[in-house]
């Protein structure tokens, strides 16, 4: 099973009243969230490790999960509230305003974490879980502890404005970085994480060298890259749609990359670490099919496998 761990919130989106204001419904979100359902999906083995409440809003989250086939044995419950984000859309594109004080989400310890994993295959890692304390201190102690078992995909997804402490996050995303197989980023969070002058092309080495087998550098509406250790890359470019939102579009390609590699056998570290450039492309493409259907409607809406239509 993969194992998605972070950050499961509570979306809420602004729709039309009668009165014709504005009114907030809540969507069940958040970034790792959206990775598990859209892995259960497509049919991907996969469970969520969160911190969840016992609120209303947490029994939401935990409905959806079980909805899209993902495990909850791995839910670590509390009666703290649950995180809302109040999203602003605006030409497709959302921005957020957080509310994330003592929730059940971020409150999470190292000592919360399991000991034991039994039956994961792999760990993936992402969204702001990996920004606020403790939470964030609390994945990384999991990925200290299981890191060197199980195959590790991370998407860091940088958001400057959840950052307190940059230098304390640094530490600690560099630690984790070099213990993953696959990174994840966008142009724009390898700029972050390597900052200066150079081009994308000499960041991407340095990276590497840092530790993953596969980097993968997604740029938008120019499509995704994947890098391998051997000097290796392969392109896909985007599938061309009409954009609704783009709400959940990362999140979904990182599960259409995962199920692609568990599917045919990859996602294990050895596997990974002698992956073929054309595994890598039907990996990246598979993350651009999907993610093409998320942001052709409303909301992170991943698609179910039989609406895919291959070849």
């Amino acid at each position: 099973m993969i194992l998605c761990c972070g950050e499961a919130l509570i979306d809420m989106i602004p729709e039309a009243t009668v009165s014709g204001r504005d009114g907030f419904v809540p969507h069940s979100g958040g970034a790792v969230f959206n990775t598990a359902i859209a892995l259960g999906r497509l049919g991907g083995p996969a469970g969520l490790l969160t911190g969840l409440s016992t609120d209303m809003f947490g029994q939401q989250l935990a409905e959806t999960l079980k909805a899209s086939h993902v495990d909850t044995a791995h839910l670590i419950r509390s009666d703290r509230p649950t995180t809302l984000a109040f999203v602003k859309l605006q030409d497709g594109h959302a921005s957020y305003s957080f509310v994330d004080e003592n929730s059940a989400g971020r409150m999470l310890l190292p000592e919360d974490m399991p000991r034991q994993l039994p039956a994961i295959s792999a760990l993936y890692f992402g969204g702001i879980s990996l920004a606020v304390e403790p939470c964030a201190d609390a994945y990384a102690s999991l990925l200290d502890m299981h890191g060197g078992d199980q195959a590790v995909m991370i998407d860091p997804n940088i958001r400057p404005g959840f950052i307190k402490d940059q230098t304390r996050y640094r530490t600690r995303l560099n630690r984790m970085i070099a213990q993953c197989d696959i990174v994840k980023v966008s142009d724009e969070d390898l700029d972050w994480i390597i900052p200066g002058p150079e081009s994308l092309a000499e960041k991407v080495p340095l990276l590497l060298q840092a530790g993953p087998a596969v980097v993968i550098v997604t740029r938008g509406g120019y499509g995704a890259t994947g890098y391998l250790a051997d000097g290796s890359e392969v392109s896909v470019p985007v599938n061309p749609v009409q954009v609704v939102d783009t709400v959940g579009a990362g999140d979904t390609f990182n599960a259409g990359v995962l199920a692609e590699l568990e599917r045919a056998g990859h996602l294990s570290k050895p596997a990974l670490r002698a992956l073929p450039p054309a595994a890598l492309r039907a990996a990246l493409a598979k993350g651009a099919q999907v993610a093409a259907v998320t942001v052709s409607r409303a909301g992170a809406n991943p698609p179910w496998a039989h609406e895919l239509q291959d070849g």
